[in-house]
């Protein structure tokens, strides 16, 4: 588990752009020889990193998952009636998003970012926590966005189509 762990301190440390490497190496780890340990390490170790890291490690054991086991085709019955129409599933407005599922439309290189969902129309602010000096990623309430979009007006730090 030290090279799992290794390539999360990896990740951590890495820009956006250049992670994918990492998390090849991680999916090669988490579907080997010893997949379902590496991929139980994975998620043991995805809930005390922060967001950004959770949603790479997430899109790690997706990818490595085991494909589900099919149950057996029933028997179609003697009954000639109707056939059912396909459900067609609604996505949840409220499911948890991965970095993929945001776009970024503004960066303040001092550490505040605003991300809008692709789908919906939930917002997201990141910034650096003092403390730490790790960034936090938190929804914005409706009437925080609008407080924000307020503050942030003319400024040269909004990402253009944002």
């Amino acid at each position: 588990m030290e090279a799992v762990d290794t390539l999360i301190d990896s990740l951590r440390t890495t820009a956006f752009e250049a992670r994918a490497p990492i998390k090849a190496q991680l999916l090669g780890l988490a579907s080997g020889e010893n997949g379902s340990t590496v991929r139980e390490h994975l998620d043991n170790v995805k809930k005390g990193e922060l967001l950004e890291i959770q949603w790479e490690i997430d899109d790690v054991l997706a990818e490595s998952a085991p494909p589900p086991i099919q149950p057996p085709p029933e028997m179609p019955a003697d009954d000639p009636a109707e056939p059912e129409a396909p459900e067609v599933e609604i996505p949840d407005p409220n499911q948890p998003l991965s970095a993929a599922d945001l776009d970024m439309v503004y960066d303040d290189p001092r550490g505040f970012m605003l991300h809008k969902s692709k789908v919906g129309a939930r917002w997201f602010a990141t910034q650096v926590d003092p403390a730490t000096g790790t960034p936090q990623t938190f929804e914005l309430h409706p009437d925080e966005l609008e407080q924000l979009k307020t503050q942030l007006q003319g400024s040269p730090y909004w990402r253009i189509g944002g």
